[in-house]
């Protein structure tokens, strides 16, 4: 199969060509849209964002207007109705601009709105869908506790049924989005049956209490806050699909998520490797650039290489996730010659994110005693590329969620 030509993708500023699945017009022009934005309207702010610990509002304004936040919303919902190929696509150049801004849109657009869209009913799809779509709102996901971050099956918040509602009980760790969210998927054990369920919270109800903001080692403009859930009550249309399958849920939302932060990775990768590139161009030791030390040379190489196979599996997993319409495994029909989808999810968000952790640091290296200071951008992109190690599960949950299907074990 042929999976060279024009639209191929390649290491910006090199003659690598990655071996990869074509892009087509439509995601050409949406990919250089996302980066004349990203160069912009992001990059400009970054540093700036960085040392304020906060992102101006009038970023979500922008990106709504161009559709970046209803990217994955279907037309008739008033969004861009795109695959998520070319959403992971997007999601890459806004984090070459700044990881935490990708990360606001990630979350909003990723996991809320696959759920949204998977198991909303009607009603709820109309209510939300274009809001979200225009930034209106801006959404959040709710999983993780004190007790509960990797064994999500370990949630200590609790849903209890009072007459037709429900009540929530409980707090929540690293709500990305927490404090400016308009609506937030929560989930919570079931009190009176078996299992976990999903609710869709609006947080302008009762109860809904948002914490202290955490004080990150990067993306330090993102806002990640705990939450307390008070007696919150929900009306039963509260409900997101059918009771007591919420932990399928939050495992189907999380391979995308993943899929989201390799993306994001990828962008922060690319990042650092153009720094560094530019840089060892530029900067002269012993009447030589330093690009024409063979010691340079390699770690470019190097990094070339992991940007290239971080990008081949990130779109192997947006077609297994995603198979509509592109002749991908989908998730009932197996192909018994490749990982399963969430298998490739883990996968691309693994490789990804090492990739990006050791290209920035590498690209720290090259630049020397001015990488380590924060005048220069590659000191902030080592400390973002660490939280996408961590992010959606951690580089060992990703090792152990491939290896169960190495070795043929069941479980999630």
């Amino acid at each position: 199969m042929d999976m060279m030509g024009e639209g191929a993708s390649a290491i910006p500023g090199s003659e690598v060509t990655a071996v990869t699945f074509r892009l087509t017009e439509e995601q050409r022009e949406i990919r250089a849209m996302a980066r004349e934005f990203a160069l912009g309207e992001i990059r400009p702010h970054a540093a700036d964002w960085d040392a304020r610990r906060s992102l101006d509002p009038e970023v979500f304004s922008k990106l709504g207007e161009l559709g970046f936040l209803g990217m994955r919303v279907p037309e008739a919902f008033g969004g861009l109705g795109l695959d998520l190929d070319t959403y992971l696509l997007v999601l890459e150049e806004l984090a070459w601009g700044d990881a935490s801004v990708a990360l606001a849109v990630a979350i909003h657009s990723g996991p809320v709105g696959h759920l949204l869209l998977r198991y909303g009913t009607e009603g709820q799809k109309t209510r939300y869908l274009p809001r979200l779509a225009s930034g209106e709102i801006l959404g959040a996901f709710a999983l993780s506790e004190a007790g509960a971050g990797s064994d999500a099956r370990s949630l200590a918040t609790l849903a209890r049924r009072d007459g037709e509602d429900w009540v929530l009980r409980g707090s929540k760790k690293w709500v990305t989005n927490g404090g400016q969210a308009g609506i937030v998927v929560v989930f919570a054990r079931w009190e009176e049956g078996e299992g976990m369920n999903a609710f869709l919270l609006e947080t302008d109800a009762p109860g809904w209490e948002v914490g202290k903001r955490e004080v990150t080692m990067g993306l330090a403009a993102s806002e990640t806050v705990e939450v307390a859930l008070a007696d919150v009550r929900l009306g039963a249309d509260a409900l997101l699909g059918e009771e007591g399958e919420g932990f399928g849920y939050a495992l189907e939302a999380l391979d995308v998520g993943r899929a989201g932060i390799a993306a994001l990775a990828l962008g922060i990768a690319r990042a650092a490797f153009e720094h560094a590139r530019d840089y060892s161009r530029e900067r002269v030791q012993f009447g030589r650039p330093l690009a024409a030390f063979q010691a340079t040379r390699f770690k470019l190489a190097d990094m070339a290489v992991r940007i290239t196979s971080a990008r081949s599996l990130i779109r192997m997993a947006a077609h297994a996730l995603e198979p509509q319409g592109n002749g991908g495994p989908g998730r009932g029909e197996p192909d018994p010659e490749s990982p399963s989808a969430r298998s490739l999810a883990a996968m691309a968000k693994l490789t990804a994110s090492e990739a990006a952790l050791w290209i920035a640091d590498e690209a720290v290296q090259i630049f020397g005693g001015y990488g380590y200071m924060r005048d220069y951008p590659v000191e902030k992109l080592l400390r973002d590329a660490k939280g996408m190690e961590i992010s959606e599960g951690t580089s060992e949950i990703m090792r152990l969620v491939v290896a169960r299907e190495v070795v043929q074990e069941d479980g999630s």
